[in-house]
């Protein structure tokens, strides 16, 4: 799978970027309760390996969950949120559902799960306890073939929860047999293994495999210490490794509260981690500190931009971020679509963050996040329409986690002007990428606090409304069209006037006034090439849905001349989205005028382009419009198997085609064609095949031509 999201996989496990080392008990405890328990929560202190094993284990478990098992990662949410609607709202992500309805996203996932058989991986809960034991107990309650492996440092606390606790690797005791014979194998194969690269002979050097089982029984066996100190080795010699580690560890024998209390292998963790600070360069501790301020990731423009002030350059970051790779502080992922990451593990991150706050930089070090993405939310919107389209759908969808806190900070510090921008620049976001539901949650908060009118409200309004459109909400969608309408008429700039007639004619389109609609949109100004407005994409949606209202009024001969006009500007900009709804609309046309294998070309264009983007709507529609075609063209086989396809990417949308009357009577139609020319039986078994394939394989099905 492939199809939704970038980076790895929606629906996946991320492939290991390292050897997974020891842990068979634990892989086979954890598997034994996944098969009796439907809630098995790994525990464990930070580092210990919790997400690794449960990543493992859920991967080794995948041939019972016919479903598939789904990796919900919740590390980048806010600490302390007790609203399980947010979280409900990330598995929705995960599990790829572009839900266009205004339901609660609890509602929605409860519902696409009940009768489906898979594994849920909630990974790094404990910021989050109340929220996710509420929500875990609704989806299980909803979903009898539902499992869950959460990771956290404390458990849920919700009945029939089964804890397995995660031990650090065997590591060799103070009276203990050195590594060798028997004793502290795993902790020892885990630095031997990740020193490979600094030290290659160090498996087979007895003496100084006695120096890895001291060092690693220093670091009680714990996984993250055990890779943090290995990843000294290009620099420190093994002896001084050792020394500097008991010099620590004395200190923390000495004054227990030098790194807070608690459980005793936490701290010493947190020593580890605290050793691995002292030993970096000045100007890498302050990067260290500054990056803490991310989430999700982040890639090299922006630590510059956020991170460098002061004694730090900017030219000097992209040295120090190779730097921390080196030491294990950071991770680097390259992934296909050309965009290089970083991350950092959550316990490094939290020392960071600490730093961070005691050298009093925390909300200058956040002010300069929220205006290194409300930059990037700006380029992105005057790119949006243009040759760089599908590179800035990537890199939106990439830095989701980051647009999200930009938008927290403006709403938690007040900043409303900065709110409102954000959120109306990221229209194309919530519109056209699948996020309109996070969209309206963040706008209507802010439209709510800050009323003063301004082009910056105003822009916002437009693109609440755009979401409440995409979410079917009408009366929602209508409102906010009159205000923007009332500013764009008081503004007189023919570019607003233009997007408002979309909204109000999108809005009479999806209540069934086919005529209003067109008589709306036609009264738009007139098309002139303005490269540079803010709406610039109004015009070019507002030109697909005029040609949908031409097609579905039986005017396919201008439909189709409206179609070639949209093509032919989207492709002197560069624009796919838009484009491809030329294509769909024309092949409507098309296949109204009875020109079939044109029409079947045109859908084929547009479900290359809907898929490129990860548009769920249109790939769904083009591919019920290509089952449509095969019906026509007596290819009944074809076509129910189009249809089962179709029907798996309707169901992550909850409005079945798009709730328009014309579209569901075609695909009625298909399936009646269909079953009279292959009999029932035959047909339920085509449209099986297509639900039951993957999406990926559907698609491909459907772009071959028979």
């Amino acid at each position: 799978m492939g199809f939704y999201r970038t980076g790895w996989a929606a629906g996946e496990m991320p492939e290991e970027t390292s050897s997974f080392v020891g842990r068979r008990a634990e892989l086979l405890k954890t598997g034994g309760a996944l098969e009796e328990a439907r809630l098995v929560t790994l525990t464990g202190v930070g580092g210990v390996g919790k997400t690794r094993l449960a990543l493992r284990a859920a991967a080794e478990s995948r041939a019972a969950f016919p479903d598939g098992v789904w990796l919900v990662e919740l590390s980048p949410l806010p600490p302390g949120q007790r609203d399980s609607e947010l979280i409900a709202l990330t598995v929705m992500e995960a599990l790829r559902l572009a839900d266009r309805t205004t339901r609660p996203a609890t509602e929605v996932v409860c519902e696409w799960l009940a009768g489906r058989h898979l594994l849920l991986v909630l990974d790094c809960c404990e910021h989050l306890i109340p929220a996710c034991a509420h929500l875990a107990g609704k989806l299980l309650t909803a979903a009898p073939g539902l499992r869950i492996l959460a990771t956290s440092r404390q458990f849920l606390g919700i009945r029939s929860e089964h804890v397995v606790t995660v031990p650090p690797l065997p590591a060799p005791g103070p009276d203990r047999p050195p590594a060798g014979a028997g004793q502290g194998e795993d902790a020892v194969a885990l630095f031997t293994d990740r020193a490979a690269h600094a030290a290659p002979g160090l498996a087979g050097d007895l003496a100084a495999r006695a120096v890895v089982a001291d060092i690693c029984a220093r670091l009680e066996g714990i996984p993250l210490a055990v890779e943090l100190a290995a990843a000294r080795l290009p620099e420190l010699t093994l002896t001084q490794l050792r020394a500097h580690l008991k010099a620590r560890f004395e200190v923390l024998a000495a004054d227990p509260d030098a790194y807070g209390d608690g459980e005793p292998r936490h701290q010493a963790l947190r020593t580890t981690i605290g050793w691995s600070h002292e030993l970096c360069a000045p100007l890498e501790r302050l990067l260290w500190a500054r990056l803490s301020v991310f989430a999700g990731g982040f890639d090299q423009e922006a630590a510059q931009a956020v991170c460098a002030g002061g004694p730090l350059a900017a030219a000097d970051v992209p040295r120090l971020l190779d730097s921390l790779v080196g030491k294990s502080l950071l991770q680097r992922r390259a992934y296909v679509t050309g965009l290089v990451r970083y991350t950092m593990l959550d316990t490094v991150r939290e020392f960071g963050a600490q730093w961070l706050a005691g050298l009093g930089e925390e909300r200058a070090t956040a002010r300069r996040h929220r205006d290194h993405y409300l930059g990037l939310a700006r380029r992105a919107d005057a790119a949006w329409i243009g040759p760089g389209q599908v590179a800035w759908y990537a890199r939106a969808v990439a830095e989701h986690a980051n647009f999200r806190t930009a938008l927290d900070f403006c709403l938690t510090e007040d900043e409303g002007q900065a709110a409102l921008e954000l959120g109306g620049a990221l229209w194309f976001f919530w519109f056209a990428c699948g996020y309109a539901r996070e969209g309206r949650r963040y706008l209507d908060q802010a439209l709510a606090r800050w009323t003063d009118p301004g082009p910056t409200r105003t822009k916002a309004v437009w693109a609440c409304g755009m979401a409440a459109l995409v979410q079917g909400d009408t009366d929602t969608a209508t409102r906010l069209g009159r205000e923007f309408r009332a500013d764009a008429e008081a503004a007189g700039a023919p570019a607003m006037l233009t997007a408002a007639a979309h909204l109000d004619g999108a809005a009479l389109l999806q209540c069934g006034q086919l005529a209003e609609a067109a008589a709306v949109m036609d009264a738009a100004p007139p098309y002139t090439r303005d490269h540079g407005s803010d709406y610039a994409g109004a015009r070019l949606v507002l030109w697909a849905i005029r040609a949908y209202v031409c097609m579905a009024l039986g005017e396919c001969e201008d439909a189709v001349a409206m179609a070639d006009a949209l093509r032919a500007e989207c492709d002197r900009r560069g624009e796919r989205w838009a484009r491809a709804y030329a294509d769909y609309n024309q092949a409507l046309a098309e296949r109204g005028l009875g020109q079939t294998e044109e029409a079947s070309g045109h859908a084929q264009a547009a479900l290359k382009n809907k898929a490129l983007l990860h548009d769920s709507l249109g790939t769904a529609l083009a591919v019920d419009l290509l089952a449509s075609l095969s019906a026509d063209s007596g290819h009944g086989q074809r076509a129910a198997r189009l249809l089962g396809a179709a029907q798996q990417i309707w169901d992550t949308l909850g409005r079945p085609q798009a709730g328009l009357p014309e579209l569901t009577a075609a695909r009625t139609a298909c399936e009646r064609q269909a079953r009279e020319a292959l009999g029932d039986a035959a047909y339920e078994a085509a449209f099986r095949e297509g639900l039951q394939t993957s999406i990926d394989e559907g698609l491909a099905y459907a772009l071959h031509q028979p």
